[in-house]
Order: C-alpha cells, then structure tokens, then sequence
C-alpha cells in the first residue's frame, strides 16, 4: 500500500514557523493512505477533493469571526457591537480602521484562503489522474476548483492588492515553487489569473437546472458568469459587466426579501452562490457565524459582535422591507415568535446572521449568500449607467426597489442614478460582506466614514495589511501595503 501525502502548503503553515528557512521543512501532517489512486479512482473519491474545498467555507477562520471583522465591521454598516469592555481580540481597531500590520483578523483570512487554494491545487492535480472517472465528471470538478479558486484570490485581491499566484501544487524543496509562494503580483495580474479561472470554470461548468436535488450547493455556469460580471466590475470593465450579467440565466428575485435570510430560503430561485450551512452536528454548519452576532446580554443567545449602525438604520426610506429583514431591534418579535428582551446589550444586531432552530449551536443551520441575481441586475445597472446608457439603467433600479415595497427613482442623470445604485447596494445587500469593499472601489469611503467621526486614511485604508509575519519570512520577495 503506497501513501499520497498532501503536504500542508507553505503559505498556511509559514506562520506558525520561526524564521524564514524553517517553514520550508514542514512535515506532511495531512496524509491519505491509498493504492496508488485507486482509493479515489471512482466519482464518489474524485468527488471528495472539491467537496473539501466547499467544506473550508464552514471554517472559523475562513466564513467567521476574522473575515465579519474585515468584510463588515470596518464598514459603516456596522458597529463592533457586543460589550464596550469586550474587544473581540482585535474588533475594537477594525472599527476604529487603527489596526496595524499584525492585526489577527487580516492574518487569519489570509491564511485561510490560502489554505483554501491549496486545496483547490490539490484537487486540480489529482483529477486528471483518476482515469475510472468519467472525463466529464472530471472536467466538471475541475471547473468547479476553478472557480472556487477564483473566488478566494477574488477576496484576496479585494483585501490584501497584489498577492502571491499560486497555481499549482508546490513541489517540497523547489526553489522555483518557494519563490512562487513568497512573491507578491500585482493586482492587475491576479485579476487576470481571477478571469482565466474563471473563464475555465465557464466552459466546464453545467446550468443550474442539471444538478441532482443533492447537488445544489455546488456551482454552475451562472455562478461563474456572475462572479466574472463582479471582477470586471471592480476593474470598471463596464462592458464586460453587462456582457457576463446577461447570461447569467435561469435566476430571478424572490417575492419575499426576507425569506432569502431563512433556512426555507436555501437555494432560492434568487441564489447563485451561497455557502452551504446544514446545521449543527451531525450535519455541518458554519462554525460561529451566528452565535459570534447573536443577541449579547441578559436573554439573549450570542456575543453580540457586528451590528447595525445608525448610520445604516438612516439610510432606509419609509417602508423599505429590507430594513425589518435585515436588523434585529431590542424589544422586537422575530419570525420564529423569539422575543427579544429589553434586557439585551446592544439595541440592534444582524438578522441576516440570525438562525432559528440552531440558535444555541456553535454550527449554524444560517447559509452565507454571496452571490444573488439581485446584485446581477445591479451590477449592470451600474455599468449601464457608466456607459451612458442610464435610460437602461433605471429600469433595472427600479426591479430592486419595488421589490423593496418603494417606488421608481426619481433620479434621472447619470450622475444622481449613479449615486441611487450606489445607495441601493448598501440598503439591498447590508451585511453580505460586500459594503467595505463598496466604499472603496466607488471612492466613497474617507466621506462615508467621516459621517461617524472616523478618518479613512486614503493611500493606506483602501488595503488590509498583509500580515507581518509573512513579509518576514518573504525575506525581500514581498514589500508590506502602504502605511503599515
């Protein structure tokens, strides 16, 4: 019986290393016993390696406290929440946009993705071998691991800038592969590596309606055509924007808003991509998504960490559903007949995190929705209304606000229509992780955060510090982000 040895990748386990030579010596701490590849020679084994990929979604420091930190807190949709005395390590400096280049939240999201995509790597080397596989089902997964790849250099990109492009499984010793994981691309190159992935993923990838019942979490077609649409969008591709939202097919919104946030809401006709959270053990859910943004206090159920501001609770007009669906109130009545005390600590918490029947559980029964059709039809709004085509553009405004319960705009020049997308991307996708990276990408942010006394520092703040202790051990290969 011979061993396959997936070795623990460089760039998760260098940080736990002393100095730059050592984190090359690292043991394969991770092994799978099998004859040759027959273990995994069958669709049930070649099936295994993505669903891996898919799993470290539900990881603490992948979907969890860190990236709320990054993606959510230091926006001003949100507030650090919880006790004043309790910092959440380092969600207090998030907040406050102080945080330094060791700061834990922006270490562990970058760690974890990188251990996402070394799983990815893993998969795309061991497929082609699998030849009892049927190639199609092959192809599939491959598309698959490329796009979930693609998502995660995606985050990466967004947070970090330039990162390292690893593309492939290192080779234990090669100098080639170490320099490989240690040197920073730019930005621009990463979102091309982001868009062949993808592309990749395109070609291989089925509709949505050919999955099995059993298969739903997993991508398609849509998903990448989506996710394409949103990397040109934030490179100001307009046209390739409006080109990709097009045929992104088979998807439209759902009646209720509210009921997208609900385990009955799983796979909705409005999802194209979500992360897939089963609930507590024996199923797997999402480890601390809800309970870390809970209802903090006497008769509450969580720590009470990223909640709403009011900044966020102004921007909603007058009988705007998306506000009730969205935050939780002090003293309110949720769906499931919860009430919630006067007694709680914080007057708003996040009711997009909220779950019901696992409540208690540290595993999650609540889906993360990262990609709704919603955003599709505001993405190309907005590169509409870039292209000069703003008379298209209103229309597809005024889809997302009368599902809202509001009525059409009364914006009608580029500039005002540009700012109502703007607007209604916040209020439409609060607390989807999204709002953060909003602000910067549409220059919003010094102002946006000055409105709540914070000063967004521009040249530096755009960017999350990449962690001290990689530009360590990159020993020159890679420089820190501007003002860290």
């Amino acid at each position: 019986m011979k061993k396959i040895y997936i070795a623990t990748f460089v760039l998760s386990s260098l940080f736990f290393t002393g100095c730059a030579d050592d984190y090359l010596d690292v043991d394969q701490t991770e092994s799978i016993s099998t004859d040759d590849t027959e273990l995994f020679n069958n669709e049930a084994g070649a099936a295994q390696f993505v669903t891996a990929i898919y799993n470290k979604f539900l990881n603490w420091d992948m979907t969890s406290f860190g990236w709320i930190g990054l993606s959510s807190i230091t926006s001003d949709d949100a507030d650090k929440g919880s006790s004043p005395g309790d910092t959440g390590t380092d969600k207090d400096v998030l907040d406050a946009l102080t945080y330094n280049a060791s700061n834990p939240s922006a270490e562990s999201t970058f760690i974890a993705n990188y251990d996402g995509i070394n799983k990815c790597n893993q998969a795309l080397n061991m497929l082609p071998k699998l030849d009892k596989v049927d190639a199609a089902l092959r192809n599939r997964l491959a598309g698959e691991a490329k796009f979930l790849r693609a998502f995660m250099y995606f985050t990466l990109v967004k947070c970090y800038g330039g990162v390292p492009i690893v593309d492939h499984l290192p080779v234990p010793g090669s100098e080639a592969d170490r320099i490989m994981q240690l040197t920073r691309k730019t930005a621009p190159e990463v979102y091309a590596f982001i868009e062949t992935d993808l592309n990749d993923a395109i070609a291989a990838l089925p509709e949505k309606g050919a999955y099995s019942a059993n298969e739903k979490s997993r991508v398609t077609k849509g998903a990448a055509y989506a996710l394409l649409a949103k990397v040109s969008l934030y490179q100001k591709k307009w046209q390739q924007v409006v080109d990709n939202a097009n045929k992104v097919t088979g998807y439209s919104l759902v009646a209720d808003y509210a009921s997208m946030f609900r385990a009955s809401g799983k796979f909705d006709s409005e999802s194209i991509f979500e992360i897939y959270a089963q609930g507590a053990v024996p199923a797997k859910g999402i480890e601390g998504y809800s309970n870390t943004q809970g209802a903090r206090g006497t008769g509450g159920w969580g720590w009470g960490f990223n909640t709403p501001s009011q900044s966020l609770v102004n921007a909603y007009e007058a009988g705007d559903v998306r506000k009730a669906a969205t935050i939780i109130f002090r003293g309110s009545t949720l769906y499931d007949g919860r009430v919630v005390p006067n007694t709680v600590e914080n007057e708003r918490y996040n009711y997009k995190a909220y779950s019901s029947a696992y409540t208690d559980a540290w595993e999650t029964d609540v889906d993360i929705k990262y990609l709704r059709f919603a955003e599709v039809i505001l993405m190309k709004a907005e590169a509409l209304n870039e292209l000069g085509q703003t008379g298209e553009a209103i229309p597809l405004l005024n889809q997302i606000r009368n599902r809202a319960g509001l009525g059409n705009t009364t914006a009608a020049s580029q500039a005002d229509v540009r700012t109502a997308i703007w607007k209604e991307r916040r209020v439409e996708m609060a607390f989807e992780h999204d709002r953060f990276f909003d602000l910067v990408r549409t220059g919003q942010a010094k102002a946006a955060f000055a409105v709540d006394g914070k000063t967004f520092t521009e040249g530096k703040n755009e960017l999350f510090p990449i962690p001290a202790t990689f530009i360590k051990q990159a020993d020159g290969l890679s420089a820190q982000n501007p003002g860290y």
